[in-house]
């Protein structure tokens, strides 16, 4: 049962996925796929920048888990708080290349499994890469490419500061939250994430264009 995914990580650090598990969900339901990936230097630096700021801004310096962040969420458990989130970039690519959506024990099990199996196989590049790729941007809307065309009318690469941290602030919800209509909460949140880019300096070392 296992060994199939393990297959598709190994598969996935050469190739990019041709659809994900919730692709096929909400294709299935009748929604319209956009899904174009694209090679991470064909990605605004500004975009990188906005989704580890947003998202996991230890990305670079953790091995799949961000132990302070779950240790917090057992606490928040313990004392009968809703869990907040926890997942890494590195737990929410292996769920979105592997996994059905949902927040269900077997499920969160299994992302668990297969983080580090991601963490050993891909660098933090092809992760990152992986995920703008494949992460729901919106509607239908796969990421950063499709995104970008949709939503603002041009490619990934040209995407300007204030409209990366404005995708990158409707990921917590990218259904129900807009990056083309951005509410006040998430002209709010993107300009949040702004600041936090520049807080970053070495934690973005190992996204960096090594060319």
């Amino acid at each position: 049962m296992l060994l199939a995914p393990t297959a598709l990580v190994l598969l996935y650090r050469f190739v990019d996925p041709p659809v994900t598990p919730l692709m096929l969900i909400r294709s299935a339901e009748g929604e319209p796929l956009h899904y174009r990936p694209v090679p991470l230097d064909h990605i605004s630096p500004h975009l990188i920048a906005a989704v580890i700021a947003s998202e996991d801004n230890l990305f670079c310096r953790h091995m799949g888990f961000d132990l302070g962040a779950l240790r917090t969420e057992v606490g928040n458990w313990i004392d009968g708080e809703r869990p907040r989130g926890a997942s890494t970039i590195s737990m929410q690519t292996s769920k979105n290349i592997l996994l059905w959506p949902g927040r269900d024990l077997l499920r969160k099990g299994l992302e668990a499994w297969f983080t580090p199996q991601l963490e050993l196989l891909w660098d933090k590049r092809r992760i990152i890469e992986v995920y703008l790729n494949v992460a729901e941007m919106g509607p239908g809307v796969y990421g950063a490419e499709a995104a970008a065309r949709r939503f603002f009318g041009k490619p990934a690469s040209a995407l300007s500061r204030r409209e990366a941290a404005l995708l990158a602030a409707v990921l917590p919800n990218p259904r129900e939250w807009s990056a083309a209509r951005p509410s006040p909460y998430i002209q709010r949140r993107a300009t949040l994430i702004m600041h936090r880019i520049g807080r970053l300096g070495p934690l973005l070392d190992c996204v960096s264009n090594r060319r």
